[in-house]
């Protein structure tokens, strides 16, 4: 019973919070370090007490001699351990974010295809848990323990003493909480403000040849300004309040120490205490109200450390791993697609509609329709990026889901309407980011897509570094270049959402040649557009209205069916003219897409 409660636990637990357990050996170190250092602070009061009580009243320099060497080595050793523990927590934070940083990668991509906003903010999240752990914010659990071991240790000095240090201690201590309760709410509103900001500035850097050209600039530094603002305005209200508490907890320390040693002195005076044990006890009290003020001072990067925390584990929960699959037979490319259906969730209107075909390989088939008829959504569950409300998609008798990921994705190769690429060179883009990419496959790739001649014209050829997302580059060209990347690693199943968008008439004759040789070499291909350069190449053509199939069939056949329509709808419109009637719904009930460009090529 209890192994199955443990392995419910295990379940239970996230990758952060599991990485958070694998450290305690490290934080074991970490307080075993605290031990010591905090031991070898008690240095100076038994120095202090010595040289008073013993060093003044005998004349002994002997004695002070071994005093000050003793003292001497227990705070080099102190300073050695600190050092140690502040390096153990540095690489604990390290640690961390190399354990937990690609499994956040993973989730980050994986949420942005379900339509998360959140982009690379997980990742800006773990950096803040890093740097609050190899920071000073982390000390104070291993320092705050021995706060009553000082404060004992003035008790036995005198009892008068240890009341007075009680009592301090406990008021900054509710000066803490204090400043918890009026400040968390405004810090953890000015985080998610600054958060939301960010995203927004994220968003307009990535469009900004759009915000640029149609003068949205200052519209989007208005939005910005606003959420900026209620997040600055909640920072500032909360950091006033730390610093008046702030301000007050350190006149309390100041003053209470102080205090502290003119009722040493007072007692010391009537013989109730000696001048060594005076000095030493405020020294004690320095150093145990030193944690508790350093509380207040980390408390702001704990809650914004506990807020990050949050939102990471949210996110981990929301997509737990998924399963490791089983490396299957090398596909051969026999695409079937039965049933399918997708409603968006929270939308009650089915975006496909019991969509089923089959492609063999070293066919392909050309996807028409009009706009939203659903062919780009098709596309994504075609290549595994989605999953479908119900249905099957499979590669070779195999769902897609049930394939190693990894695998899954060397043997397709996917060109969607916008072509994304990556900081870097020309070689890596098409490698597909490769660490070590295969030369001759690179070249191939290029040959295959008609793009090396273009490459090697760049400055620096295969070596250019294209900027981000391909800036430097023209719209054709980072679409061949797309192409090259989408057929790298000859994959059996190319899926192309209307690749021709950004082509002149030489990218499209390097694309009609890039088709031919794909189905030479025996490559299943799913082609969405409606030029008749792309459909001269398909087999075969599939009409997509409404989520629905209309027509599907070999090319010429459905060609005909569709001129034979756009003739029927010439008619009605000639016979409404003549009539005096509106053509309006008579052209919508033969409405069909983009008629001109399907005509037969």
């Amino acid at each position: 019973m209890s192994s199955r409660h443990s392995s419910q636990l295990q379940n239970s637990r996230t990758e952060l919070r599991q990485a958070i357990i694998d450290c305690r050996s490290a934080f074991m170190v970490v307080g075993a370090f605290s031990l010591v250092i905090n031991l070898m602070l008690l240095a100076p009061s038994i120095y202090m007490l010595q040289v008073y009580d013993r060093v003044l009243t005998t004349g002994r320099l002997e004695t002070l001699l071994m005093l000050t060497l003793i003292v001497g080595a227990a705070l080099l050793a102190m300073s050695v351990l600190e050092s140690l523990r502040t390096m153990i927590t540095i690489r604990i934070g390290i640690w961390l974010n190399s354990r937990i940083g690609p499994i956040l990668i993973e989730r980050c991509v994986r949420a942005k295809i379900k339509g998360d906003g959140a982009g690379a903010q997980p990742m800006r999240d773990l950096t803040q848990i890093q740097s609050f752990i190899a920071t000073n914010g982390l000390a104070f659990f291993f320092d705050g323990p021995w706060v009553p071991i000082f404060l004992l240790l003035i008790w036995l000095l005198h009892p008068l003493l240890g009341t007075v240090a009680i009592i301090a201690t406990l008021v900054l201590l509710g000066l803490t909480l204090l400043n918890d309760l009026l400040t968390r709410r405004s810090t953890i509103r000015a985080n998610q403000d600054q958060v939301v900001a960010t995203q927004q500035i994220d968003g307009a850097i990535r469009n900004a040849e759009v915000v640029h050209a149609m003068g949205m600039l200052p519209a989007v530094i208005d939005r910005w300004r606003q959420v900026h603002g209620t997040g600055m305005v909640a920072l500032l209200q909360g950091a006033e309040i730390g610093g008046i508490l702030q301000g007050l907890t350190k006149f309390i320390r100041f003053f209470v120490q102080s205090g502290v040693l003119g009722l040493g002195a007072l007692l010391a005076v009537k013989g109730e205490l000696s001048p060594g044990a005076m000095i030493a006890a405020s020294i004690l009290l320095g150093r145990g109200l030193t944690p508790v003020e350093m509380a207040m001072q980390a408390w702001r990067n704990l809650v914004t450390a506990r807020s990050a925390f949050g939102r990471i584990d949210g996110l981990l929960r929301s997509l737990p791993p998924e399963p490791e699959h089983i490396r299957l037979p090398h596909p051969v490319g026999r695409l079937t697609v039965d049933n399918l259906r997708y409603v968006p969730p929270g939308s009650g209107k089915p975006v496909l509609r019991g969509v089923s075909f089959c492609v063999e390989p070293g066919e392909a088939i050309a996807i028409i329709g009009p706009s939203a008829a659903g062919k780009s959504t098709l596309c994504r569950f075609l290549v595994g990026i989605a999953q479908p409300t119900s249905g099957t998609v499979r590669l070779d008798n195999s769902e897609l889901a049930h394939w190693n990921r990894e695998q899954l994705g060397a043997s397709i190769g996917y060109l969607p309407q916008a072509v994304e690429l990556f900081s870097g060179s020309v070689r890596i883009n098409i490698a597909r980011m490769a660490s070590d990419p295969d030369d001759k496959a690179i070249i191939d790739a290029a040959n295959l897509a008609q793009a090396h001649d273009m490459i090697v014209e760049l400055d620096e050829g295969y070596e250019t570094q294209i900027g981000d997302a391909g800036t430097v580059l023209s719209g054709g060209q980072r679409q061949r270049l797309g192409l090259a990347r989408a057929v790298y690693g000859e994959p059996c199943l190319v899926v192309l959402d209307e690749p021709n968008a950004n082509l002149d008439t030489a990218g499209e004759s390097a694309l009609a040649a890039a088709i031919a040789e794909l189905k030479a070499r025996g490559t299943a291909l799913i082609i969405v557009g409606h030029r008749p350069s792309t459909l001269a190449q398909a087999d075969k053509l599939m009409l997509l209205r409404d989520g629905l199939i209309e027509l599907f069939g070999p090319r010429e056949e459905v060609l005909q069916k569709l001129r034979d329509a756009a003739a029927r709808r010439r008619a009605a419109d000639e016979r409404a003219d003549l009539s005096g009637q509106s053509t309006e719904a008579t052209a919508e009930v033969f409405r069909e897409p983009n008629s001109r460009e399907v005509s037969s090529p």
